[in-house]
């Protein structure tokens, strides 16, 4: 599955700052756009496993747990 995001990222002095929209709190920092871009990459990927770890927690043992692929 193929999962895309808004990327904006500003010049502030010498470093590349990046946050994405869609997901609050996930941001991002290079001193090339690249490394800010994959730092916001790795930010979004953490909180979105965190994300889903704790929406997990607490569901009955009974529940049908199944993964759904959005394309």
């Amino acid at each position: 599955m193929r999962n895309e995001f808004s990327a904006i990222i500003e010049k502030d002095g010498k470093w590349y700052i990046g946050y994405c929209p869609e997901v609050p709190g996930a941001n991002g920092q290079g001193k090339t756009i690249e490394q800010c871009k994959q730092n916001l990459a790795e930010a979004i990927s953490l909180i979105l496993q965190d994300r889903r770890e704790d929406a997990l927690r607490g569901i009955p043992e009974d529940a049908l747990y199944e993964v759904i692929t959005v394309s």
